[in-house]
């Protein structure tokens, strides 16, 4: 039975996260949506001004583990789709933030 339950538990998070406005990020990666949630970040316009790397030293200590490589590209995109009224289309791929 605590199987199922964790099971259901994980589905419901993962529903969230897609449901979330993050998703409306193109191509935004579900698992990144679900940390900016449990961090405390439920609209896309919290996260102007802030940097990437703020938000992934507070997901790291919140989970009190350290992050997925992907996150950082996730978040500095992420923060630009929140600061720019008109998002350049070709920055809306993870691999123009790496590096």
């Amino acid at each position: 039975m605590d199987d199922e339950a964790a099971r259901l538990r994980a589905a419901e998070r993962r529903r969230e996260a897609v449901c979330s406005p993050f998703m409306r990020i193109p191509r935004f990666p579900v698992d990144v949506a679900r940390e900016l949630l449990d961090a405390g970040y439920y609209r896309i316009d919290q996260l102007a001004g802030r940097s990437a790397e703020s938000l992934i030293a507070e997901i790291s200590q919140k989970n009190k583990t350290a992050v997925a490589p992907h996150f950082l590209p996730a978040l500095r995109m992420a923060v630009y789709f929140s600061e720019t009224p008109s998002p350049d289309p070709h920055k809306l791929f993870l691999d123009e933030w790496e590096g």
